[in-house]
């Protein structure tokens, strides 16, 4: 919504980073964070070619596990929105790919970031070395959300492959 605050966890080429920009307008404030130096090229590069002034974003060269403490302490516990997208860089270095040792860690940040009816999205790619691992435990963390406080929502196509990517959806309710 404008005005929101969002944060695009694992930035790759800038796609939902721009989505997110798009959405919180001229008055809102996308942070991105991504391990690898081209990915926030990339990210920089399609958000300029989207129009969005660089007032409205700030990039990390950042493992997401890291995104609290590197996060302004006025936007804490009032993001909007969390988008992660799991795997590695589309077009880059595939040995280097999101894990459970830093994507669970990220994920708890993730929860106390969101403002009341905030939404974390988590989209498993499966079908890397380690996905299936990931995807996984990240489904293990989602069925262990408290359902008083929030909301998870699961959507995998059926009728694909084992290794389609997953996606979760999480409202927090208060």
């Amino acid at each position: 919504m404008p005005g929101d605050v969002a944060v695009d966890a694992t930035l790759g080429n800038g796609n939902d980073a721009a989505f997110l920009a798009s959405r919180t307008g001229a008055n809102g404030h996308v942070f991105g964070f991504d391990v690898q130096p081209s990915a926030l090229l990339s990210s920089r590069k399609r958000l300029e070619q989207c129009g969005i002034p660089e007032a409205r974003f700030t990039l990390f060269e950042a493992s997401h596990h890291l995104m609290g403490a590197a996060l302004p302490k006025h936007v804490l516990g009032a993001i909007a929105a969390v988008v992660f997208n799991l795997g590695y860089l589309p077009g880059g270095d595939k040995s280097r790919a999101t894990g459970i040792e830093t994507t669970l860690p990220a994920l708890d940040c993730a929860l106390t970031l969101l403002k009341t009816g905030g939404v974390l999205s988590v989209t498993a790619y499966r079908g890397h070395p380690g996905g299936m691992e990931e995807a996984d435990a990240v489904r293990m963390w989602m069925e262990s959300l408290e359902p008083g406080l929030y909301e998870v929502q699961q959507w995998k196509a059926v009728n694909r492959l084992a290794r389609a990517p997953v996606l979760w959806l999480v409202m927090r309710l208060r």
